[in-house]
C-alpha cells in the first residue's frame, strides 16, 4: 500500500520574513571573515568589500524579484481575467479614465478590486436577500445592518418613509434570525380600534366584554419563542403603549379580564413612519417605550434617495406582472420613471408598473402608458418634457443627460454641496463625480451658497 505524501505549509508572513532575515545573517559573518582574511594578510579592503556589497544587494534583489514573482504574477492573470467580465470592464476604464493616472499600476488594480468587491457584495445581497430589490449603496447597508442584528434577539426598529418596504426588511430579519423555525406574527397598530387591537394583542377571556363567549389566545402567545412584527407602532395608543411596555420589560402580560400573569419569550421588531422623537416631546408616545424600542435602528431610505435601484425594480415588477407575453420598458418611459420623486415610494412605483402593463398592447411600456403626473415631466423642477404642440421635441439623448444632470444636481443639494457626501449617495466614486459635475458644467459653489 503507498504511503501518503505528507505536506507542511508555511505561511507567507513566516517565509518572506526569514528569508530577509536568512540574507543579513549569512552577509553578516562572511562580510567578518572576509575583512578578517584581508587584513591579516595586508590587502586592500575597498575593492573585495565593495565587491561583496554589491554581491549581497544583487542577491537581495533577485531574491526580492522572485518572490514579488511569486505574489503577484498570479493577482494579475486574475485581473486581467477579471477585467474582461462585462459588469467590471466598463466601469475600470471610467475609473481610469477619470483619474488621469492609467500609468499607475497601484491605482488601476486598487479600481479594480473596488469593482470586484462591489460585483460580489451585489451577488451576495441577491443570494441572501432574494425578495429584496436593490443594489445601491443606501440598500447595501440596510441589508448589512440585517445581517449583524438578524442573528441576535435585539429589538430592531425600522424608520422609512410609507411605502418603503418596512415590513419586507422585517420579514428578511425574521428569516435570517435564530427564530426563524419559530412563529412569525404580524400586526399593523394602525389598521385596528383602540378596543380591538388590546384583544388582538394580548387575548381576552370568556365574558370579559360583550361577544367574548370563549377564551381567545393574544398574538403575543401566538408569537411566544417566535417573533412580534408591530407595524406602524407610532400610531398605537397612550394606554396600550404601557401595556406593550411592561411585555418589553417583564416579559409577561395579561389577558384582558384575566388577572394571572402569562410569560412570553418573544423578540421584538417595530416599525413606523412617524417622526416619534418628535412625538416624544410632544406628549403622543412614551419616552421610556421609545428607548425601548430604539436598541438597533433601521433607516430605510425613500425611493427617491436610491434611484439607481428603480430598473431593478420595474423589471422585477414586469417578471412577477400576471401578463402572459414578456413585457419591458422603452428607454425614454424608464428615464421618466427614474426623473420622478415617487412620494407613495414602491408602492405607487409598483401601481404604475402595473397599470402601465395593463395599458400596452404591444408589449412595451411607452411614455404614453404612464400616469400623467409623471409623462408630463420631472418633480422638482429638475426637467420639463416639451409639449407635442411646442415643436421639436429634444432627442432621448438629451433628455437622459438632462436627467442625469438633475440627479446629479438634487444629490449635491442634498448633501450642501459636499462632492464625496454626494458621490457616497449616488452609489460612485468620488472622481467620477467630479468628471460628471465639470462634464454637466454645474456649480457646485452656487449649490453650497444657495443652501
Amino acid at each position: 500500500m503507498a504511503l501518503s505524501k505528507s505536506r507542511f505549509y508555511i505561511s507567507l508572513y513566516i517565509i518572506i520574513p526569514m528569508i530577509v532575515a536568512g540574507l543579513s545573517i549569512i552577509s553578516s559573518p562572511v562580510s567578518f571573515r572576509i575583512t578578517e582574511y584581508l587584513m591579516k594578510h595586508d590587502l586592500g579592503l575597498n575593492t573585495p568589500v565593495n565587491a561583496w556589497i554589491f554581491a549581497i544587494a544583487v542577491l537581495s534583489y533577485l531574491c526580492g524579484m522572485v518572490i514579488v514573482y511569486m505574489l503577484l504574477n498570479p493577482m494579475k492573470k486574475f485581473l486581467k481575467e477579471a477585467e474582461k467580465l462585462p459588469a467590471l470592464s466598463a466601469h475600470v476604464k471610467e475609473d481610469d479614465t477619470n483619474s488621469n493616472q492609467q500609468g499607475d499600476e497601484l491605482v488601476h488594480y486598487a479600481n479594480v478590486f473596488k469593482r470586484i468587491t462591489d460585483v460580489l457584495n451585489k451577488v451576495d445581497a441577491r443570494q441572501l436577500f432574494p425578495k429584496i430589490v436593490g443594489e445601491s449603496v443606501a440598500m447595501r447597508g440596510v441589508l448589512k445592518q440585517i445581517m449583524k442584528v438578524a442573528p441576535t434577539d435585539a429589538t430592531v426598529l425600522i424608520l422609512g418613509e410609507s411605502g418603503t418596504g418596512k415590513e419586507l426588511i422585517a420579514t428578511s430579519i425574521f428569516e435570517h434570525s435564530k427564530r426563524a423555525q419559530r412563529p412569525f406574527v404580524k400586526i399593523n397598530c394602525a389598521a385596528m380600534p383602540e378596543e380591538l387591537l388590546e384583544s388582538e394583542l394580548f387575548g381576552h377571556e370568556k365574558g370579559a366584554f360583550t361577544g367574548a363567549v370563549s377564551r381567545k389566545s393574544g398574538k403575543f402567545e401566538v408569537a411566544n419563542r417566535g417573533t412580534i412584527f408591530l407595524d406602524e407602532i407610532g400610531d398605537m395608543p397612550l394606554n396600550l403603549q404601557a401595556k406593550i411596555l411592561r411585555v418589553l420589560q417583564e416579559r409577561e402580560f395579561d389577558r384582558v379580564g384575566g388577572t394571572k400573569p402569562i410569560k412570553v419569550d418573544v423578540r421584538f421588531i417595530a416599525a413606523t413612519n412617524k417622526n416619534l422623537e418628535v412625538m416624544v416631546k410632544e406628549g403622543r408616545f412614551r419616552e421610556d417605550l421609545y428607548f425601548r424600542l430604539n436598541v438597533f435602528t433601521i433607516f430605510l431610505p425613500a425611493l427617491k434617495e436610491r434611484k439607481e435601484d428603480i430598473p431593478l425594480i420595474v423589471e422585477r415588477f414586469l417578471m412577477d406582472s400576471p401578463s402572459t407575453t414578456k413585457l419591458g420598458v422603452n428607454s425614454a418611459a424608464l428615464q421618466l420613471l427614474i426623473g420622478y420623486a415617487w412620494p407613495g415610494n414602491i408602492r405607487e412605483l409598483q401601481n404604475t408598473v402595473e397599470r402601465a402593463a395593463v395599458m400596452t398592447e404591444s408589449g412595451e411600456i411607452e411614455t404614453q402608458h404612464l400616469p400623467d403626473n409623471i409623462s408630463r415631466g420631472y418633480s422638482g423642477g429638475l426637467i420639463t418634457r416639451p409639449s407635442e404642440e411646442g415643436g421639436q421635441s429634444a432627442s432621448i439623448d438629451d433628455q437622459i443627460k438632462e436627467i442625469e444632470r438633475g440627479i446629479l444636481i438634487e444629490a449635491l443639494k442634498k448633501t450642501n454641496g459636499v462632492q464625496i457626501k454626494a458621490a457616497e449617495l449616488l452609489g460612485i466614486n468620488q472622481r467620477s463625480l467630479w468628471h460628471r459635475v465639470k462634464k454637466y458644467g454645474i456649480d457646485v459653489e452656487e449649490i453650497k451658497n444657495s443652501n
